[in-house]
């Protein structure tokens, strides 16, 4: 197993950001579209380079290119990566920075996140919200959340006009393509607009996921898997969720509502769910799962007043120096854990696996005897086994994802304006 602590850095922002596709993008996307997404995701390119990497002819590149000058969607700069020795450096196209801005959220129980980026993917400022850690009302949610966004807002000195999209995302089902909240484990109603009620309450275009989705999103365009074709995303934290990337893109089902991996049944009849049902695998490895069972293994005058992550911690801690109870604890997580990743190495067989959340501190979860155990409860067992890696951003991962959702969403739009 490889791991991996990336702690990126987007301020330089010939770095690119977004897929990279070793072929043109088909997907039905103009042409325009394209140039202004490969020129994106490059950093920086030139003409030439680009017309090669599209398979167009130079003219058509120079035609394309022109209007999304005119527009103030890109511009031009010396390109630095082919200096010369003699003469001038050739021209090279990258996105015009102040071209656009959007804002990244993530919500969740006991903290709502914020990152503003600009068009090239440059994060400019941040800002986090602590909140009651209880299950409230949409209501209150966006409260808090205009909350946080004001606060980044004045510390980037912008308006909530000069906001193209605000990216969101919140633990539980989200459709995104609808933009319907069908339940989440912070909210105590169910089945709500969410996409139409943020965009009330905030006067900005709005795109809604679950937060999954974001890691594996903040992945595809910032991290690790950039240039890879195929991968998946298992996140565990207050609950456990997975995104899957299929050729360079994000796959959500049908209804938006796929890859629900924490609430596939591990045991009939089993634990209880937060989400209602029994026998959930999350019921078995997230944080509440375990904060369930401590008592069991924490003496009750140390606890009984602590917040879950603190006991999260004290347990922990208490397996660290030895405690038995405390360890079975672990060890029995990470079985279930084992099987949860066997299921997606039996389903969809990705190149890859990140595990990603703040519960990757606990290194019982990802240890060796897991991954041995998952690759044996796999089908092809003769095969090298699995590449998992485990990524800890930090707090902003989630937020790098939302501000993804959100360039995502308005690329077409900001393409095919018209000048």
């Amino acid at each position: 197993m490889n791991i991996e602590i990336p702690q990126p850095d987007h301020s330089d922002s010939s770095l690119g950001c977004g897929p990279i596709r070793p072929e043109p993008d088909a997907s039905g996307a103009s042409l325009r579209h394209r140039v202004f997404e490969s020129v994106r995701s490059a950093g920086q390119i030139s003409r030439i380079d680009l017309a090669k990497q599209l398979r167009v002819s130079p003219a058509s590149i120079t035609a394309l290119v022109g209007e999304l000058l005119d527009l103030g969607l890109l511009r031009e700069s010396q390109d630095t990566t082919r200096a010369s020795a003699r003469g001038r450096p050739p021209v090279a196209l990258s996105v015009q920075p102040d071209a656009g801005y959007v804002v990244g959220i993530k919500l969740a129980r006991s903290q709502h996140t914020a990152l503003l980026v600009d068009a090239a993917g440059r994060p400019l400022a941040q800002a986090s919200l602590p909140c009651a850690h209880r299950r409230r009302s949409l209501a209150q949610i966006l409260d808090e959340t205009g909350e946080v966004l004001d606060a980044l807002l004045k510390e980037a000195d912008l308006a909530r006009a000069d906001i193209a999209c605000i990216g969101l995302g919140m633990p539980g089902m989200i459709d995104h393509a609808t933009g319907q909240m069908v339940w989440s484990p912070l909210l105590i109603e169910r089945d709500l607009p969410l996409r139409t009620l943020a965009e009330d309450a905030f006067g900005v275009p709005v795109a809604v996921d679950n937060d999954a989705n974001l890691v594996t999103l903040a992945e595809l365009w910032f991290g690790k898997g950039r240039a890879m074709a195929d991968f998946a995303v298992v996140t565990i934290e207050q609950g456990v969720g997975m995104g899957l990337v299929i050729n360079h893109r994000l796959y959500r089902g049908a209804g938006s509502l796929g890859m629900e991996l924490g609430h596939t049944k591990v045991q009939m009849d089993g634990a209880l769910c937060q989400c209602g049902q029994r026998g959930c695998l999350e019921a078995y490895i997230a944080d509440y799962a375990l904060v369930r069972e401590a008592s069991t293994a924490l003496d009750p005058t140390d606890y009984a007043n602590s917040a879950p992550d603190v006991m999260l911690q004290q347990l922990y801690e208490q397996a660290k120096a030895g405690n038995e109870a405390a360890r079975v604890i672990f060890r029995r997580a990470g079985r279930f854990l084992a099987l949860g990743l066997a299921n997606v190495v039996n389903l969809f067989d990705p190149p890859l696996i990140i595990l990603a959340g703040e519960r990757m501190q606990y290194d019982y979860l990802y240890a060796d005897d897991v991954l041995r155990e998952m690759h044996s409860l796999s089908l092809n067992r003769d095969a090298t086994p699995q590449q998992v890696e485990t990524h800890a951003w930090g707090d902003l991962m989630w937020a790098h994802g939302a501000a993804a959702l959100a360039l995502s969403d308005i690329a077409d739009a900001m393409a095919e304006q018209q000048g």
